[in-house]
């Protein structure tokens, strides 16, 4: 599974990218929002500077016309730029024309499997089933993410499962046990993903040992 990471903030990105570990990112307006007023092109070709992969923007549109219009927008800002679509008939149509132009398409806000299908088959680069907001109304969220994973391969659709809204280290671990091929995280999970009492513990001996032996 690889990793994006779920940011608009250039710093996260530059941090992150300092371990070799994200491929991609994917950021929307409301993240956009804590940035201080930055535009969006700027940032996105900023992020593009630091991370040689697919960076997801998001269209605002609501009208299948005007996500069109916004999505090849979106995408002459940089080569890597995939559009984000929310998932609705509006969307769909849009979907299906901007990947019929070669608009690479990340669908967004998926809660079901039949959503996720009608994606794939509309043409979809990405399908991003939302795990933590389905946690959120008692829904097994990973559960979708198998779905989806198992619907994709099964029928050979070319999109791939995007795991959004992973919250915790565990979410990450089960995202990939199920099979996504993709999964998007905040910047504060890489620590935590990092992070073990024993390895700490394993680290203090290693290093108590070396001093009693006197090679530091």
């Amino acid at each position: 599974m690889r990793l994006f990471l779920d940011t608009a903030s250039i710093d996260e990105v530059r941090a992150a990218a300092r371990y070799g570990v994200i491929s991609g990112v994917t950021t929307n307006p409301s993240l956009l929002a804590k940035e201080g007023g930055v535009s969006y092109r700027q940032r996105i070709q900023e992020i593009a500077s630091v991370v040689d992969g697919p960076i997801s923007a998001e269209c605002v549109s609501r009208k299948a016309d005007d996500l069109v219009a916004e999505a090849r927008e979106l995408a002459s800002w940089h080569p890597n730029v995939v559009v984000k679509i929310p998932i609705d008939s509006e969307g769909l149509e849009a979907i299906h024309r901007c990947s019929a132009e070669g608009i690479k398409i990340n669908v967004t806000l998926v809660f079901s499997a039949n959503q996720a299908l009608l994606a794939a088959l509309a043409g979809a680069t990405f399908l991003s089933p939302f795990v933590g907001r389905l946690d959120d109304v008692s829904y097994d969220g990973m559960e979708l993410i198998r779905e989806c994973v198992h619907l994709v391969e099964t029928h050979d659709l070319p999109a791939r499962v995007l795991a959004a809204s992973l919250r915790h280290p565990l979410h990450v671990a089960q995202a990939a046990a199920a099979g996504a091929h993709i999964g998007t995280i905040p910047a504060a999970l890489i620590p935590q993903m990092l992070k073990h009492p024993l390895t700490d513990i394993g680290i203090d001996r290693f290093l108590a040992d070396a001093r009693t032996a006197g090679l530091i």
